[in-house]
């Protein structure tokens, strides 16, 4: 967990969730915090927690593909329940501002933003960057596609237009079109690029995102 250095509390707190390299990697150390600073240095508190599956918590599952196995389904109950743990502790914290919590996935982290926003009703706000619908499919309670209408929370799609991991039509566009958030509540932003978005774009785009739905930081 981050704590700004110039803000007061009580901070709002954004909930990270990493690209897919998480899943091989077998330490969190060190963190590159370029992911993560931008919203430090806004004011608000990260919270990057060791999901199932990712750093010291690896084996078990080897691609972020999904697949019709029970244990890939096992494994993303375990990361929903560690959100929500995760959040259960954000809670607990005087200096959090509880009712004010963001979501902030890349890739693999974006991905999961079109299931894990419609589990846990304490986030208020989502971010996405360079996210999509995997074509393969899973179980039905961990397929995407039965979740992405769920998600009614403001959410933020920043998109490359040439994006080979997820594709603009097959991937990008439905997700968007099955977010349950109210039309004027989601937005995709897409650039020239591939899996990636330009680092001065995703910065202005996800504050200005979050400072209208969490509000701005004191």
């Amino acid at each position: 967990m981050f704590l700004p250095k110039r803000a007061a509390a009580p901070y709002q707190a954004v909930a990270y969730f990493p690209g897919s390299s998480a899943i091989n990697s077998r330490n969190i150390e060190p963190i590159d915090t370029r992911n993560i600073d931008f919203l430090l240095k806004s004011g608000r508190s990260v919270v990057f927690p060791v999901y199932k599956g990712t750093y010291e918590r690896g084996g078990g599952i080897t691609s972020d593909y999904p697949n019709m196995s029970a244990n890939w389904r096992d494994h993303m109950v375990m990361i929903a329940k560690d959100l929500g743990r995760t959040i259960d502790y954000l809670s607990s914290r005087p200096d959090i501002a509880a009712d004010r919590i963001g979501y902030f996935g890349q890739s693999w982290g974006a991905a999961m933003g079109a299931w894990l926003p419609a589990i846990e009703s304490r986030l208020k706000a989502a971010v996405l960057a360079v996210g999509g619908l995997y074509q393969q499919r899973s179980l039905p309670e961990a397929d995407a596609f039965n979740f992405t209408p769920r998600v009614r929370i403001p959410t933020l799609m920043l998109s490359g237009r040439y994006d080979f991991f997820f594709p603009t039509q097959s991937s990008q566009e439905p997700m968007f079109a099955l977010l349950g958030a109210p039309f004027s509540d989601k937005k995709r932003i897409v650039y020239d690029t591939g899996h990636a978005i330009p680092r001065n774009e995703l910065i202005k785009e996800t504050l200005d995102w979050f400072d209208r739905y969490l509000g701005p930081t004191q």
